[in-house]
């Protein structure tokens, strides 16, 4: 296949503040670079704030299995549901190259290419053909756009020896209990901050997402101890704070629906915990990560215009983990 044979089409999109753009919707049949775009604009205060990033689709599935896994429901009908397949790499080289070579020399916006929307960026990392040298050999080539790495993993050790700045690292982290309860396949949280810390300490910028946040038991006094344990191994570029939610398709396939419990409202983007809770966390935690550690740079991940209006935020600024 010949990279210029691969059709770039185009879309205008109105940005958060009202303007539009012209952007690329997706590459070729949009089966490897498609641009996530379900989320209209925010008019109404229930519509969900969530920027239109850019999918590098190179794979499918986790290997962690959390409870609450919306790939549960979006890949219920793949045979792989619960075995992550991998796509060609040839066929991902083709149609990257093909963005860079339609993007890269000339005006077009630098875009972040999110790699962990329907996969774990480092789940293909401990064998003989690892995801982030090949994804980098291409990346590196251009210097304008990066590759999101969005994981629950703890192996960095490629990315350390790679020492690149075409792939920004992020990080899913939550309290200890809630991870040890619904996140039981996963690395432990301690160990996703020392990963992380190994690749801030070796110059990359790393994100965390803390998300999805639950209002257990005593919920403020262990997120804040999270916050606290990352603060003391370093400081993220930016955090992306969200909440409990599930798309009916997500509970319907969920094997453990105990989580379930803390839903109790109905939105377009699935079961919700309720306003109020939601709101009591977000404002308690950004305001100690911002009284306590002097840190500035958070976002709410696909919340309402509502919410963001609640707590004096302004989303037409947004600088989430998925962005730029």
């Amino acid at each position: 296949m010949k990279t210029n044979s691969l059709s770039v089409k185009y879309k205008d999109y109105p940005n958060l503040n009202g303007e539009n753009q012209t952007l690329v919707q997706q590459v070729g049949d949009g089966s490897i670079i498609k641009r996530f775009d379900k989320t209209p604009l925010p008019i109404e205060p229930q519509d969900v704030v969530c920027p239109h990033f850019v999918e590098l689709k190179w794979a499918y599935g986790c290997p962690y299995k959390c409870s609450w896994c919306y790939l549960q429901g979006t890949l219920r009908f793949m045979p792989f549901k619960t075995k992550p397949k991998v796509k060609n790499y040839e066929k991902i080289r083709y149609h990257l190259e093909r963005f860079f070579n339609e993007t890269v020399n000339n005006d077009y916006s630098p875009e972040l290419l999110n790699t962990g929307e329907i996969a774990d960026s480092l789940m293909w990392e401990s064998n003989g053909t690892p995801f982030s040298r090949f994804i980098n050999s291409i990346a590196e080539k251009q210097n304008k756009h990066k590759i999101l790495f969005l994981s629950k993993s703890d192996y960095v050790d490629n990315l350390l020896k790679l020492k690149t700045d075409s792939i920004v690292p992020s990080f899913t982290l939550n309290a200890y209990s809630v991870a040890s309860r619904w996140e039981r396949g996963a690395p432990d949280v301690k160990r996703r901050i020392k990963a992380a810390k190994r690749l801030s300490q070796a110059g990359y910028k790393v994100r965390i997402r803390i998300d999805p946040m639950v209002p257990i038991l005593n919920w403020e006094k262990e997120y804040k101890q999270l916050i606290e344990d990352i603060f003391s191994s370093f400081v993220p570029e930016r955090i992306t704070l969200g909440s409990l939610r599930g798309l009916i398709s997500t509970i319907n396939n969920s094997n453990d629906k105990s989580w379930c419990v803390f839903l109790s409202e109905s939105s377009g983007w699935g079961k919700k915990i309720d306003f109020q809770s939601r709101k009591n966390m977000y404002k308690t935690m950004s305001e100690y990560i911002q009284d306590n550690l002097q840190y500035h740079d958070i976002a709410l991940c696909k919340e309402t215009r509502e919410m963001w209006k609640e707590l004096s935020m302004n989303f037409t600024r947004i600088r989430c983990n998925c962005i730029w």
